[in-house]
């Protein structure tokens, strides 16, 4: 019945259209009548002639007058159609529907109902739309809908549209600090013939002219950012997409956006002044304060953040010490904890998946430190540990919001966890770092000693409280028709069950 009535209300639109046409009236011009300034402006010019363009989200007749609302993204304000005023013209306004793009000229007043209109004496239509909004008729149902058809839901929820201005803000703020602090915003390679600088499964694609298969980054240019630490570079900085073939969560995406910074005469501890000093200096930015509430707790960005040990921040939550436990001792606490993990895994990885079990239980903001060199081919070796590294990790509201290190500029010890990292790819596991040779050759170059830091786009989606899906603008989504094929499918085996 729904798609019945809609395909009326699509062939009443389509006759408008052409009646349109038989007037001389472009529905779709590409020039605007006359000069016209945002919604928000005019509202303030009082008993002045002024001109807006925008969409019609209301529309109300009664006899010889017409009152309608128009929206910009700036704002909202009122027309006034009088028949004595646009004498034949007024006839024209039949054609017209919500949803319609139009500008309109007149004079700015207020009613006595307080609300500000414009008494329109002149008018055009910038676009004429065939399917009605989903106010107007059927509504967005639900997630799926919304994420779909995002254009609708952005339009009619101006808070969603709030949302992602701050995002910019936030982005915009973090390159702010960055380049007061003296570092260079480059960019680096987004397509890859070895994908480097994270543990994470790549997406791969081909390049026809060279005839190669290619890796979409899964870092924001870390191993080209240091090969630039080799070139001379002192602070170099990225902002851009990556890309990781992983599951759907809702802290986690495919395709999102990642800064990477990288400091040449820096360790991780001065790094970590430098990241503590930017949360707070971005937070303060895009949302005038330091207090947030993070997976239902109060979090606090203010003061000094604390440092909590890798191996003991697992001991205590888990019960178990990984500097002396064995892999099938690692197995056992896992399953204790419920904790999918894959029988191939090495031990870094089933401690890694440990950590994970235990982080929920921290709500920071707080550094984590002292992880071990299983966990991080990347990072530099502490002197005085050598089995751990110096490295650390931003943890708020019970998960890492960014992960900073000493980074590794010895090539003999790199090399050799490149060699580690490819018998766990051989041995199945899809996140394990390919062995970058090219990257290794650059190190014995000389490389000084740089300390690296990344975040991604999920700390906004943690500081708005939000599943990070809900702060991108189109997140991906199967093709509608295979969606829909599923769903019969899932139908169809529970009608036999």
């Amino acid at each position: 019945m729904a798609e019945e009535k809609l395909e009326e209300i699509r062939s009443i639109r389509l006759h408008k259209i052409s009646e349109l046409k038989k007037l001389g009236i472009n529905p779709y011009p590409s020039k605007v009548k006359g000069l016209h300034e945002p919604v928000s402006i005019v509202r303030t010019h009082l008993d002045d002639k002024r001109a807006v363009t925008g969409r019609l989200m209301g529309w109300r007749e009664h006899g010889n007058v017409i009152f309608a609302d128009l929206k910009d993204e700036t704002g909202k304000i009122q027309l006034f159609f009088q028949k004595k005023n646009l004498q034949d013209n007024f006839k024209m306004l039949k054609l017209f529907d919500v949803g319609d793009f139009i500008w309109s000229m007149g004079k700015v007043f207020k009613t006595t109902a307080g609300e500000i209109t414009i008494d329109v004496l002149d008018f055009q239509v910038l676009s004429k739309s065939i399917r009605p909004l989903p106010s107007t008729w059927f509504g967005l149902k639900d997630d799926e809908e919304r994420y779909r058809k995002r254009y609708l839901d952005l339009l009619l929820n101006d808070d969603l549209k709030a949302l992602f201005r701050k995002k910019a803000i936030f982005w915009q703020s973090m390159r702010d600090f960055l380049i007061s602090k003296g570092f260079l915003e480059v960019e680096t390679p987004v397509l890859e013939t070895t994908a480097g600088g994270a543990d994470a499964n790549p997406f791969i694609t081909h390049h026809n002219a060279l005839d190669i298969d290619l890796y979409l980054r899964i870092s924001m240019g870390e191993l080209w950012q240091k090969r630039l630490m080799v070139a001379g570079f002192l602070k170099t900085f990225e902002i851009g997409r990556q890309f990781r073939n992983e599951g759907i969560s809702r802290e986690h995406l495919q395709d999102y956006s990642q800064m990477e910074f990288y400091w040449a005469y820096a360790n991780y501890d001065d790094s970590m002044k430098l990241v503590e000093d930017m949360y707070k200096y971005v937070a303060e930015k895009t949302f005038g304060t330091l207090k947030f509430v993070i997976n239902k707790a109060e979090i606090d960005l203010g003061g000094t953040w604390k440092k909590i040990d890798y191996c003991a921040a697992i001991q205590e939550h888990a019960g178990i010490d990984i500097r002396s436990a064995s892999k099938g001792e690692i197995e056992a606490k896992l399953n204790e904890l419920k904790q999918d993990f894959n029988k191939n895994d090495s031990k870094g990885r089933l401690i890694d998946s440990l950590w994970k079990s235990v982080r929920r239980k921290i709500m920071g903001p707080a550094f984590l430190v002292g992880h071990p060199v299983d966990v991080s081919p990347l990072a530099k070796r502490q002197e005085e540990r050598p089995d751990f590294v110096e490295r650390y990790q931003v943890i708020l509201g019970g998960s890492e919001m960014g992960n900073g290190y000493s980074e590794l500029n010895d090539p003999i010890d790199q090399a050799e966890r490149f060699k580690d990292q490819e018998k766990m790819r051989e041995a199945g596991d899809l996140e394990a770092q390919m062995n970058d040779k090219d990257f290794v050759e650059a190190l014995e170059y000389g490389m000084p000693p740089v300390s690296g830091f990344g975040v991604s786009e999920r700390l906004f989606s943690f500081l708005v409280d939000k599943p990070i899906r809900e702060t991108v603008l189109f997140p991906l989504l199967r093709p509608e028709s295979e969606n829909i094929k599923r769903q019969r499918v899932k139908k169809a085996r529970k009608s036999k069950t």
